[in-house]
């Protein structure tokens, strides 16, 4: 059985798991206790939140994914999709370095591994840093975006853009601004 078939088993059983036991807790309740308790189940019904979250995937070219987050909440509207909080990423690449990235907030798809990282992100890649507000990384389309506030730092330089994208398979790297009258920032350390 695959991962993603094993995950989507494991989130559904949970689910129904909890309506069970809503449901018949709701049962054993008092009349006027009945209605609060129904409120509370409709709110709770629509998400689940689960502590320490973990996710670890490979793709068919060897490359391995793995991702952290203390905390992640499951939306029952896509059970595919995973909102998690204080994220760790860390990236395998084949014939390269890792990558690690973190940020405060990320949407994991459990479905196709793409997940998005949003506030406080941090790229670290051999002695290069990249920050930003809004990370988009797909295994699928071989791509990591960082956008909003970006600002790239190495040994020698300082650059600030808005937007910085690179192919994880060709390790091509764009760096550009939104507005073409706008130049990119760079400013050597030395």
């Amino acid at each position: 059985m695959s991962k993603k078939n094993f995950v989507k088993i494991f989130f559904s059983l949970v689910f129904i798991l909890i309506l069970i036991l809503l449901i018949n807790s709701n049962f054993l309740k008092k009349s006027k206790k009945l209605e609060i308790e129904e409120e509370n189940i409709n709110t709770a019904s629509n998400s689940n939140i689960i502590k320490g979250v973990e996710y670890t995937t490979k793709d068919k070219d060897g490359n391995e994914y793995f991702v952290r987050a203390a905390e992640g909440e499951i939306d029952f509207s896509d059970p595919n999709i995973i909102f998690l909080t204080k994220v760790y990423a860390l990236i395998k690449l084949i014939d390269s370095n890792e990558i690690t990235i973190i940020s405060d907030y990320g949407k994991y798809n459990s479905e196709n591994y793409d997940t998005i990282f949003s506030k406080n992100v941090v790229i670290n890649y051999l002695n290069n840093k990249i920050t930003g507000e809004y990370l988009d990384f797909s295994l699928e389309r071989n791509s990591i975006i960082i956008s909003k506030n970006v600002i790239y730092y190495n040994l020698q330089n300082v650059l600030k853009a808005d937007v910085v994208e690179v192919d994880t398979k060709t390790k091509d790297v764009k760096i550009f601004m939104h507005e073409q009258e706008k130049k990119v920032n760079i400013k050597n350390k030395n």
